[in-house]
């Protein structure tokens, strides 16, 4: 039963992703009939401020012996370090060795892979810091796609909202739906989101060589015309064989998907942007009707175009999310 949580606190952590650990299980709901929590805010020492990311200073009332019998350790976001100090990663260890449940929100999960925790564990962070963590801890599962990773007693959040998310999943498997749904009404969030960070990360241009520059220009700007790679390679003025082989070293995929990764990203631009059908986008972009572009949308993204279009579009058919 989730009746004890201790958000544990290191110098420069992020005040937003505190601030969701204190609206999940700080506030008292019990009106709206949500089981109350103990809510402790715990750091090495107790009564000694603490830096946030923006300079603003915290005095947390608990030192790390509130953590020896807390259903919960909750670990926000903080500035990434070399090193975090070892009292609080000890005492996040022996938390977890008797049983605790521990979460982190964003880059909460670089200190929570200074414990070794993470080692052999699927886990997730914020897609931004995915490769440098993937870099420190290459034992831990990492998955830079989802927006959160429920692994049993270790809960990993993407960035920012999506602690949001971990948070209400995890009251949602530990007390039911209706506490859950209570907390989201209160926050003016939905209960639980589609989809994964996939349609949060910017697509940027794959880098290429002078050769197939221009080539590749002209298929940004003729993205409705059907292509075939004999047709290209006779653009480029170069035999099909040399033409796949060079594609794929300068751009590291093939002439197909890398057209079907540029249609995509016109997609999400024409979604945010315009009002136009899903099936006019789908023609407009190449893909010819709306089911393959659904296709195509959600292997790249990890939603359906209406679900993007309904978190990013700047229209009135709905308000970009921030």
């Amino acid at each position: 039963m989730l009746k004890t949580v201790a958000a544990v606190l290191v110098d420069e952590f992020a005040p937003f992703e505190f601030g969701v650990l204190c609206e999940v299980f700080g506030v008292d709901r019990t009106d709206d009939g949500v089981p109350p929590f103990e809510f402790r805010v715990c750091a090495e020492q107790a009564n000694v401020p603490l830096r946030t990311s923006l300079g603003v200073s915290l005095i947390p009332e608990y030192d790390l012996s509130a953590l020896d019998d807390a259903d919960l350790v909750a670990i926000p976001a903080c500035n990434i370090r070399d090193e975090y100090p070892e009292p609080v990663l000890d005492a996040i260890r022996k938390a977890s060795a008797r049983g605790a449940t521990v979460l982190t929100v964003c880059s909460g999960a670089f200190l929570l892979g200074a414990t070794g925790l993470l080692d052999g564990r699927l886990c997730t962070t914020h897609w931004r810091h995915a490769a440098d963590f993937a870099d420190r801890f290459p034992d831990a599962k990492l998955d830079p796609d989802v927006l959160f990773v429920d692994d049993g007693d270790i809960i990993t959040s993407a960035g920012t909202a999506a602690g949001i998310d971990a948070c209400l999943h995890l009251v949602r498997r530990e007390l039911g739906s209706g506490p859950a749904a209570a907390i989201a009404r209160r926050m003016v969030v939905p209960p639980q989101r589609d989809g994964g960070q996939r349609q949060y990360v910017e697509l940027p241009m794959p880098q290429t060589g002078d050769s197939l520059e221009p080539v590749l220009t002209w298929m940004i700007e003729h993205l409705a015309v059907e292509h075939t790679v004999a047709d290209l390679a006779k653009r480029a003025q170069m035999s099909e064989r040399t033409f796949a082989r060079r594609f794929v070293a300068e751009t590291g995929t093939t002439p197909l998907r890398w057209l079907s990764t540029q249609r995509v990203m016109h997609a999400q631009r024409l979604l945010e942007e315009t009002s136009l059908s899903i099936e006019d986008i789908a023609q407009q972009c190449g893909f010819g009707g709306a089911a393959l572009l659904r296709h195509h949308f959600n292997k790249v993204v990890g939603v359906g175009p209406k679900d993007y279009r309904r978190t990013f579009a700047a229209s009135p058919k709905g308000q970009k999310s921030g």
